[in-house]
């Protein structure tokens, strides 16, 4: 459960650009150009100090033309937790917060890589697990693996991976 003092911090410095979700487990980033500055202020408020992002997790909303960004952070000083999601349309980029915490650099690249979400200011945005020629974002819902890359079959029983 979030512990509501953080999300009173945000909503005071931030009131409409910030959203409470109804479950009370995350907050939710409404305006995502806003993200870049309330995220450097998780970071550097005395009261929260966010020195540590845990995770930063991509996920399809559903159609492959909205997708959303977990930020899941923890601070060593305060011992306290929270999860931020920012949900965006194909065509907006989301502020890379890689100046802030150096570990978002490859997970940002990841979520471009197999999602396609795009991060503004980010210092080396390209593929990190795929090919550079790779057609496509392979954990889109609405992707279908090609039968062949550069000839090579692609498996589709992936049963013995397992």
């Amino acid at each position: 459960m979030l512990d509501i003092k953080i999300y009173d911090h945000l909503s005071k410095k931030f009131n409409e650009s910030v959203e409470l979700s109804e479950d009370k487990k995350c907050i939710f980033i409404k305006n995502a150009q806003k993200w870049n500055e309330i995220a450097s202020f998780l970071y550097g408020n005395k009261d929260l100090k966010f020195d540590y992002l845990m995770c930063l997790s991509g996920y399809d909303l559903g159609d492959s033309t909205e997708f959303g960004v977990a930020y899941n952070f923890y601070s060593t000083t305060r011992k306290h937790y929270i999860e931020i999601k920012v949900e965006v349309d194909l065509e907006t980029e989301i502020p890379s917060v890689a100046e802030i915490w150096r570990t978002a650099d490859w997970h940002e690249r990841e979520a471009y890589d197999l999602f396609g979400i795009k991060f503004s200011n980010h210092p080396d945005l390209k593929r990190i697990l795929l090919p550079e020629d790779w057609d496509g974002h392979p954990l889109r819902k609405e992707y279908k693996t090609p039968e062949y890359y550069n000839g090579m079959p692609i498996p589709k029983d992936k049963s013995y991976w397992e």
